[in-house]
């Protein structure tokens, strides 16, 4: 039996023995799904297979990303810092990661039945990523989503067929969103909650694989990460990582990443404004250990769009705002530990959810901001190495 065939079967054997409760929709769901009705009853483990089959298929779209080394001049010095390229995920973000890990585990766990209806809150690329697998896989998805978050947001979620409820601010805006969903999800029979922000199988979807890829596509080259700086929404990234690169090399530095103009993980709470979608959502999420890291990087949303637009026109990198943060955020920690340490983020999204933003517009530069002295220069692609495939 091939590796792949064994995944397949473990999952369909976990499916089948985990049915759940009775319940009176679950043939209906099941053939609205394109799936056999008696799938995860007793006796089906071969056709409950068909969603081991499905998720081995999304696999193959979601990680693996290449790692990028970026060249660049910061006030006339040589540097280069190193970049995931998770623009390149199915649907354009590191969330289709975390997001098909957690449909996984929970089919495993017998807590998502086939075609059962899925529910989440999100900022918006968790939201395409639930829609998008969430739809392959046979559900029906809803999002709970705040009512400022980019146009483009909202009409891929629609487009990939999930229906959408937007939260105005009066309404509570990303926590009422949080608990909007959780009140839908107890009234809708069967549903299933992700749970993004305190569920653990986010972090694990990034020690399993993302930390893993960046240490061997390093270590092909003969180098390990000096430190590694990531921006924070659930803060799956910077848990995740971190635990697989402590666990093989435990003096690596972690930095989170926030918003200068909104520093939620400096205060615990929501204090001002920012335009770096998808992080810094008005609290800390649970699964976010701010004792176990290092030193919280701040960056401001305007260098943050500066930044981007240059990897934009410069390197012909189309990613997000948060993309510029982090970069950023990685050249102020290689000041502080040397110009030759190796420093590594994540580019988070492509910026094609940005386009209706201010990522498009003239923006201003302003005293303090860094990325008017940064020069680039260009990019290597490391793809992935076979001591990653693991």
């Amino acid at each position: 039996m091939k590796a792949n065939d064994s995944a397949t079967l473990a999952v369909a054997v976990a499916v089948e023995a985990h049915p759940g409760p009775p319940d009176p929709d679950r043939r209906a769901r099941h053939v609205s799904a394109g799936l056999p009705a008696d799938v995860g009853t007793r006796g089906s483990v071969l056709k409950s297979a068909e969603i081991a089959r499905r998720l081995e298929s999304l696999r193959n779209l979601v990680g693996d990303t290449p790692l990028l080394a970026i060249d660049l001049r910061f006030r006339g010095e040589p540097r280069r810092l190193y970049a995931k390229a998770e623009n390149l995920n199915m649907t354009g973000s590191i969330k289709d990661r975390m997001a098909l890990a957690i449909l996984r585990r929970g089919y495993e766990r017998g807590q998502l039945e086939p075609g059962a209806p899925i529910a989440e809150a999100t900022s918006g690329n968790t939201g395409i990523s639930f829609a998008a697998l969430g739809r392959a896989l046979g559900h029906p998805v809803t999002i709970f989503m705040p009512d400022w978050m980019s146009q483009e947001r909202k009409d891929l979620i629609r487009s990939l067929g999930a229906d959408i409820r937007l939260v105005s601010r009066e309404e509570g805006g990303f926590l009422g969103s949080i608990r909007l969903c959780e009140e839908f999800a107890g009234r809708t029979g069967g549903c299933f909650l992700p749970r993004q922000f305190s569920n653990d199988d986010n972090v694990e979807a990034h020690a399993s694989a993302t930390g893993p890829e960046i240490w061997w596509q390093l270590r092909e080259r003969g180098l390990a990460p000096d430190a590694f700086v990531a921006g924070v929404g659930t803060g799956g990234t910077i848990m995740g990582v971190g635990r697989y690169l402590r666990s093989v090399h435990p003096r690596v530095k972690l930095h989170p990443l926030e918003p200068a103009n909104s520093p939620t993980l400096h205060t615990g709470c929501k204090v001002g404004k920012h335009r770096i979608q998808g992080i810094s959502d008005e609290f800390i999420p649970p699964i976010v250990k701010l004792e176990q890291l290092d030193a919280i990087v701040s960056v401001d949303d305007g260098d943050a769009i500066l930044m981007a637009q240059k990897l934009a026109r410069r390197l012909g990198l189309g990613v997000g705002i948060s993309s510029g943060a982090n970069l950023l955020g990685a050249l102020m920690v290689q000041q502080q530990l040397g110009r030759d340490a190796a420093v590594v983020t994540v580019f988070a999204d492509d910026n094609k959810k940005y386009l209706s933003t201010d990522l498009t517009g003239d923006e201003p530069a302003r005293p303090g901001f860094l990325s008017p002295d940064v020069e680039l220069e260009g990019v290597h692609v490391y793809k992935r190495t076979c001591s990653a495939c693991g």
